[in-house]
């Protein structure tokens, strides 16, 4: 009686390939291609892909995600306020922020800003020459989306590279440390805690735009966590108090929204950086939510203040 030939064994992704190589965790035939490095021997795809699933991702010391390092939310928030400047320049017709010498690289107005710079009660905009320019309503009025994209709109571009060049400093590093999404929602936190302070301790007439409110809230953010990781924090204070200064000596300057976005920041860079590790992203979450709640609250109060 013959014994039946021996069969060659083939890889069990490519059938017409004759190997008699295995993968060291599920032994399935593997030819060349389907290889895998491993720390011993080879795996398949399958049993890789596996492995991947079953490791936990690499978070920060606050629990954000490692995509941070690359700095996406930084680099986005800036390609879009650059965005909305080159916009608001088209609605002026190609003049207004470029149109008047070194006056128009900081102070002017496009159509743009009428719509959604932060302003309590509508009010009317001179053309400089007796004329009038256009129409601002009012977050009053239910105007509401003023309050975010006011955060968006610069008075000129030296005013929009002022605060980018913060942004860029600061957003990189903190970036990092909270990983995008915790980051991106401080920022726009600390923004709209800006606004809201604007629309309760400015004039209700008075237009105001510009990110600092938000670049407030960063910078207090980035002491608390200096702290948080036991890091040196003296090359930041006089940072802020030099910011600070200058806030409250220059009339132009909304120190209503510098002061709200810093006061934000401060809170909500707490929240994140203390939680504690056990449950840690639902605090975090209850802490943004809740913040964001008290800032709705806070608006809807100043608005009672003019309508009611």
């Amino acid at each position: 009686m013959t014994s039946p030939a021996p069969v060659t064994p083939v890889c069990y992704r490519h059938p017409s390939r004759e190997t008699y190589v295995r993968c060291v965790r599920c032994d399935r035939p593997i030819c060349p291609d389907c290889m895998r490095e491993a720390a011993v021997g080879h795996q398949c795809p399958e049993c890789v892909a596996e492995g991947r699933r079953s490791i936990r991702p690499a978070r920060t010391a606050f629990g954000g995600t490692r995509a941070g390092v690359h700095g996406y939310v930084t680099k986005g928030l800036i390609a879009l306020n650059v965005l909305m400047l080159l916009i608001g320049v088209a609605s002026a017709g190609g003049g207004g922020l470029f149109g008047g010498g070194l006056g128009g690289l900081f102070g002017s107005s496009t159509p743009l800003h009428y719509w959604g710079g932060m302003i309590a009660l509508p009010t009317l905009f001179s053309d400089g020459e007796g004329g009038i320019a256009g129409v601002a309503g009012g977050v009053a009025m239910g105007e509401y989306h003023r309050l975010l994209t006011a955060m968006f709109l610069h008075a000129g571009p030296l005013h929009l590279l002022m605060n980018m060049w913060a942004l860029w400093v600061l957003g990189r590093n903190l970036e990092v440390v909270l990983g995008p999404v915790r980051f991106l929602a401080l920022y726009l936190l600390s923004g709209l805690g800006g606004s809201v302070a604007v629309y309760w301790f400015s004039h209700p007439r008075a237009l105001t735009v510009g990110a600092s409110g938000a670049i407030f809230g960063l910078f207090a953010a980035f002491f608390v966590v200096l702290r948080r990781l036991g890091r040196d924090t003296s090359a930041i204070i006089p940072v802020l108090v030099i910011n600070l200064v200058i806030t409250f000596s220059v009339p132009a300057i909304s120190w209503q929204g510098h002061i709200g976005g810093m006061i934000s920041g401060g809170i909500l860079a707490a929240g994140l950086a203390y939680a504690p590790r056990r449950n840690r992203t639902p605090v975090q979450v209850a802490v943004l939510a809740v913040f964001a709640l008290a800032l709705v609250a806070m608006t809807l109060a100043r608005t009672a203040t003019f309508t009611g």
